[in-house]
C-alpha cells in the first residue's frame, strides 16, 4: 500500500498548546497579568514555557508555586476566572501555528486523512484560537478537556475526540509534544508522535515516542510508516 493508502480514514490527534501553536507568549502574558494583579514578578517566557501543558488551572498553580506561592482553592477560583477572561481577549494576539503545520494539515486531509485536536484546554478557547488562526477548516472535531469524561493522560480524552470524528480508535496516532500526549497515546494502545519543539518539562525523548520530529515536514511520511505497522 502506498502513504496514501494507509492515511486515508485513518484518525491523527493533536494537542493544540506546543504541538500545533506556539501559544506560549499570550498564555505566559496572561499569567504575567495576574502576577502583576497580586504584586509578583512576571516569569520570564524561556522559563514559564515548560509550564504550560495541564489547562489553565495547572498553568495557575505552576506559576504562582514557581513564585513561592501555594493558593487556596478560592483563590485559585477567582485567578481562574480572571484568566480566562483576559485570555480570551488575547489568545491570539502572538499565538501562530508553527512552521509546516498548514502544509502538514492540508496534505493530510487531501489524502483524506481525518484530524482531529485532543487538547487539556477548554473547547471554548481552543475553538477561538483554530478560528483566528485559520486552522479550525482542517479538523473533524475540537475536545477541549471540559467536553470529554476526563483530560487527558486518561484514555477517554482521546477516544471521545476519535468517536465525535467518526474515526477508529485501531486507526489512530497521537501527535503531541508532552507527558500528558504520551500518557494518552500509552492508556489508549495508539501510536505516538511527538514534536521536538513543544513545552515538555524534560527530554522529550525521554518519553520514548515512536517516532520524534523536528518539523511538519516529517509528519505525513511519518503517520504513514506507522500506520503501515
Amino acid at each position: 500500500m502506498s502513504g496514501a493508502e494507509h492515511l486515508r480514514g485513518a484518525t491523527i490527534a493533536f494537542d493544540l498548546d506546543g504541538t500545533l501553536v506556539d501559544s506560549a507568549p499570550d498564555l505566559v502574558g496572561t499569567l504575567n497579568y495576574l502576577l502583576a494583579l497580586e504584586n509578583i514578578a512576571p516569569l520570564p517566557l524561556a522559563e514559564a514555557r515548560t509550564l504550560i501543558g495541564g489547562g489553565a488551572r495547572r498553568l495557575i498553580e505552576r506559576g504562582f508555586s514557581a513564585q513561592g506561592l501555594t493558593l487556596d482553592p478560592p483563590k485559585m477560583e477567582a485567578l481562574f476566572e480572571r484568566f480566562i477572561d483576559h485570555y480570551q481577549s488575547h489568545s491570539t494576539e502572538l499565538t501562530r501555528p508553527y512552521p509546516g503545520v498548514v502544509e502538514a494539515l492540508s496534505h493530510l486531509k487531501a489524502q483524506e486523512a481525518k484530524l482531529v485536536v485532543c487538547t487539556n484546554k477548554m473547547t471554548r478557547l481552543a475553538n477561538p484560537i483554530l478560528e483566528g488562526l485559520n486552522l479550525a477548516g482542517f479538523f473533524d472535531a475540537v475536545v477541549g478537556a471540559d467536553s470529554a469524561p476526563a483530560p487527558k493522560p486518561d484514555a477517554r480524552h482521546l477516544i471521545t475526540a476519535v468517536d465525535l470524528a467518526g474515526g477508529d480508535m485501531r486507526r489512530t496516532i497521537m501527535v503531541g509534544d508532552a507527558g500528558p500526549d504520551a500518557g494518552v497515546a500509552r492508556a489508549s494502545s495508539v501510536p505516538l508522535i511527538l514534536v521536538s519543539f513543544g513545552y515538555c518539562e524534560g527530554p522529550v525523548a525521554h518519553l520514548e515516542p515512536d517516532v520524534l520530529i523536528d518539523h511538519y515536514d516529517d509528519l505525513a511520511a511519518a503517520c504513514a510508516r506507522l500506520l503501515a505497522g
